[in-house]
């Protein structure tokens, strides 16, 4: 895969957000974890961009996946 991927969490440890990690790490997926609860200023921008009223945000180039959404991130696994 070589597109860049961002996991956007609010609540360290939130099930869907760990569902989606954990998913991730299972379909050999690389990504960085953007945590918006640590004040990471950029990483809440880029959510008030994409109008993420929620969290987990997964963003993998144009493909914005809110929750986790096993179908999806399975799609994004094999791009």
């Amino acid at each position: 895969m070589a597109r860049d991927v961002v996991l956007y969490v609010e609540q360290p440890g939130s099930m869907e957000g760990t569902q989606t990690e954990e998913f991730l790490r299972e379909m050999g997926v690389n990504f960085t974890i953007r945590n918006i609860a640590d004040g990471d200023e950029k990483a809440v921008a880029e959510l008030e961009r994409l109008e993420a009223s929620t969290t987990p945000v997964t963003v993998a180039g144009d493909e914005v996946i809110v929750g986790f959404d096993r179908e999806r991130l399975e799609k994004l696994a094999k791009s």
